[in-house]
């Protein structure tokens, strides 16, 4: 497990590679909930906010990899839901009904990011209508801001060491992979959040995104399992339409 000879081999760097990745591909929802969660900081916090949300995301999964055989045995079931509501799941909803302490962390850590999610847009519903936020509404606590954030970099980072573990065995490449791939996204957060900010419509659609990203998280727990290029192929199709719309508006000059 901890064999330092087979990164340098082809087969470990393919392997580093394509992690590395499929990780950066996984933490852009990751990316996103945090740039629009620091937004809720004070001017001269936001950059620090999202910086030290991607640290903790960084230090969440490392650690998480030093206990991977505890997370592996997250996926055994710890209670049976089959007959509870006097019907066979299985036979319905053709599930086994068996929930796991990795489906609970799935399940809630959704539900908290709809709940966000819905919450975010309704609060930009209201400043549409009322006028933009004062800085004394704008200015959220720091340590609140920051326990939302870490709370949602566990729950993205048990499925992106789940999916790690499935993809390669070696955690020194896990390791090195999460590494690099925080640091990209660290790298670009400013730009992206920046970018977002600056266009309403992108940050809806953010906010959207990540509804559906907690939709598939309660659903996973619950036993659904979709195909995750599906979602973040429609992201992107998604987005280029929107990035399409913006060059639209830009050389019509409409206001909207």
């Amino acid at each position: 497990m901890y064999d330092f000879d087979f990164l340098l081999t082809s087969a470990g760097l393919v392997s580093l590679f394509t992690l590395t990745a499929l990780e950066i591909v996984l933490g852009i929802d990751n990316v996103i909930f945090i740039s629009i969660i620091a937004s809720r900081l004070p001017a001269n916090k936001v950059k620090t906010g999202r910086t030290v949300g991607l640290a903790s995301a960084l230090i969440v999964r490392l650690l998480l990899l030093l206990v991977v055989q505890w997370i592996i045995s997250l996926e055994e079931p710890m209670f049976d839901m089959t007959n509870w509501f006097g019907f066979n799941l299985y036979e319905v909803f053709h599930l086994d009904g068996k929930i796991s302490g990795k489906d609970i962390i799935l399940i809630i850590g959704g539900l908290f990011l709809i709940g966000k999610s819905v919450s975010e847009i309704h609060a930009k519903m209201e400043n549409a209508s009322h006028g933009p936020e004062t800085a004394a509404q704008k200015a959220a606590g720091f340590m609140i801001v920051m326990a939302q954030i870490i709370f949602i970099d566990i729950v993205f980072s048990f499925d992106s060491i789940l999916t790690a573990i499935g993809l390669v065995k070696n955690i020194i490449i896990m390791a090195i992979a999460i590494i690099i791939s925080i640091g990209v996204m660290i790298a670009f957060v400013n730009q992206i959040s920046e970018y977002v900010e600056r266009h309403p419509t992108v940050k809806m659609l953010a906010l959207s995104f990540l509804i559906m990203i907690g939709l598939l998280l309660v659903s996973e727990g619950f036993g659904f399992h979709f195909p995750k290029g599906y979602v973040y192929f429609a992201m992107a199709y998604s987005f280029i339409v929107e990035l399409l719309n913006i060059r639209l508006r830009k050389k019509s000059g409409a206001s909207f």
